[in-house]
């Protein structure tokens, strides 16, 4: 099997878990609860299955944790040294069909999605399909399990900045165009939300939503199209970076690390039925700067190309995304890891093979 995913520096990675167990943050809440991860092999899912097996490892805790996605194999290469373990379990499942799960589930983490520009290209239904019928058979599952659900959804959902703010609010909006082939991912994540809320009202489901900004980290995968995965992946490979239109984007980022500690901090401290913003304080820079930020710190050269039409088509619209992240601050979360600091951090993760 050809892995399309970077080789990790387990001891630095460890550390970086370890670090996030070592929060102040209510992790009791967890022990001796069942959660169920869709996208589990993604590279949130991926982080997020880590420290919760490594939370159990290290506290001498139980808590139950079904995996979800569609490629097994992918997997268990992934996830082999936890395959045999009592606290792990996997599932090879469509979310976009229903399923059933035996057992009690306490929390369901719905991060299966379609998540970079040729996938909304390439994919447009499923884009689609995912977030809106997979979230609705999730819910229907939280409902039947009385289990509390978290949607990841996206800083997409706010659209281009057309209020001359300086940045998001939970409650602000933007404009896009749903005529279009790339609005299928801002608007299915924007209906995702919106069935959060009907569930709650007509079902009881207790949920929290967390808009994720632009997510990066040693668990990327080579072949994602997102503009910061092709920077790193050929800065790792000495290449020069491509910088595929003129780079005035202004966007919010955060280390994925950062990323998962403030979905545990949502989860354990958040309000339910709201909304939270999950983006970096130090972390907003256009994409000009950060190609030349990672120009910079592998020493190659950033030049300007041509995108090619699927990779066109996928781009997001949006030329300014700020989130504010007052409101995940409120409840003591804080960036540990700036921009600048992630990009060495990233160098100093991935093995060179």
């Amino acid at each position: 099997m050809i892995k399309n995913y970077y080789d990790i520096t387990e001891q630095i990675y460890s550390q970086e878990i370890n670090e996030l167990i070592n929060l102040k943050l209510p992790y009791e809440k967890l022990y001796n609860k069942c959660i169920l991860i869709t996208g589990g092999t993604g590279a949130i899912g991926r982080v997020i299955v880590d420290f919760l097996m490594s939370l159990c490892k290290k506290n001498s805790v139980y808590i139950k944790i079904i995996v979800i996605s569609r490629d097994e194999k992918k997997a268990r290469d992934i996830f082999e040294k936890y395959w045999n373990n009592d606290n792990f379990i996997y599932f090879s499942k469509d979310v976009t069909q229903k399923f059933l799960i035996s057992g009690s589930v306490d929390y369901i983490f719905h991060a299966a999605s379609n998540t970079h520009p040729i996938q909304y290209a390439e994919d447009p239904i499923g884009t689609i399909i995912t977030n809106v019928v997979g979230t609705y058979n999730l819910l229907m599952m939280a409902e039947e399990k009385k289990a509390e659900f978290i949607l990841f959804s996206s800083v997409e959902v706010y659209g281009e900045n057309t209020q001359n703010n300086k940045d998001f609010s939970e409650n602000d909006f933007g404009y896009i165009n749903c005529a279009s082939l790339r609005a299928g991912y801002p608007e299915g994540k924007r209906v995702s939300e919106s069935l959060c809320y009907a569930f709650s009202a007509n079902k009881n489901v207790k949920f929290k939503i967390m808009r994720l900004a632009r997510v990066y980290g040693a668990t990327m995968f080579k072949d994602d199209s997102k503009a910061i995965s092709q920077f790193f992946n050929r800065a790792i490979q000495g290449e020069q970076i491509e910088l595929k239109s003129s780079g005035e984007q202004l966007y919010s980022y955060i280390y994925v690390m950062d990323c998962v500690s403030g979905i545990f901090t949502v989860l354990l401290k958040g309000n339910n039925e709201e909304v939270y913003n999950i983006s970096g304080t130090d972390s907003v820079i256009t994409l000009k700067e950060l190609a030349q930020l990672l120009g910079d710190e592998f020493q190659v050269k950033v030049i300007r190309s041509s995108a090619s039409n699927a990779e066109r088509k996928g781009f997001s619209k949006s030329t300014c995304a700020v989130l504010n992240n007052e409101k995940l601050r409120n409840l003591g979360w804080e960036e540990r890891t700036s921009i600048y600091e992630g990009m060495k951090k990233m160098r100093n993760l991935i093995r060179r093979v």
